[in-house]
């Protein structure tokens, strides 16, 4: 296995629809210092811990800067580098910076944005068990086919983090 992420609970935030995005009540969880910054490739060793718990079809980039959201399954973005500032849950939601080490798993509906970053802002994201994502931008027309995809996405298996013993499984339950 690869380098353990250091035990942290996180910090959960629920949003509720705002007519465009439709959010979800599963929270965000947000992973504070998850890695330490200073790890040597920080990317590989956040793509690897995230594959060893089944979160694959992995990426690295940054963050769009329009707020948008995946109907079709969850996603978690690591950041490797650079800082950000990130609009989380919508026009209503709460804005929230990230640093290197940071990790955000977010429910399936819940909106995302970058308002604004560091030149060298980069995240590795990824999808339980690899699953398809589309992108979805709050627009007149997505809902209710959106609303039908986000209750028929399934509980992730591990925790992006901790596997099978995760926070994820312990604070996301089916309704």
């Amino acid at each position: 296995m690869g380098q353990q992420p250091k035990e942290v609970e996180p910090q959960q935030l629920v949003f509720k629809d705002d007519g465009a995005i439709p959010n979800n009540t599963l929270p965000l969880l947000l992973y504070r210092e998850a890695f330490a910054a200073n790890t040597t490739d920080l990317a590989s060793v956040i793509e690897q811990r995230f594959a060893e718990n089944d979160w694959t079809g992995s990426w690295r980039a940054g963050v769009y800067p329009f707020p948008h959201y995946h109907s079709t399954t969850h996603e978690v973005l690591g950041v490797f580098g650079g800082s950000a500032t990130l609009r989380l849950g919508g026009a209503q939601g709460t804005t929230v910076k990230v640093d290197p080490g940071d990790v955000i798993v977010i429910p399936a509906g819940v909106g995302h944005q970058n308002l604004g970053s560091s030149p060298d802002f980069s995240v590795v994201g990824a999808y339980p068990g690899g699953r398809r994502w589309d992108l979805l931008r709050g627009l007149p027309g997505e809902r209710p086919q959106a609303d039908r995809n986000i209750a028929a996405v399934p509980l992730p298996d591990n925790d992006p983090l901790y596997g099978s013993d995760g926070p994820s499984k312990r604070i996301w339950k089916s309704p």
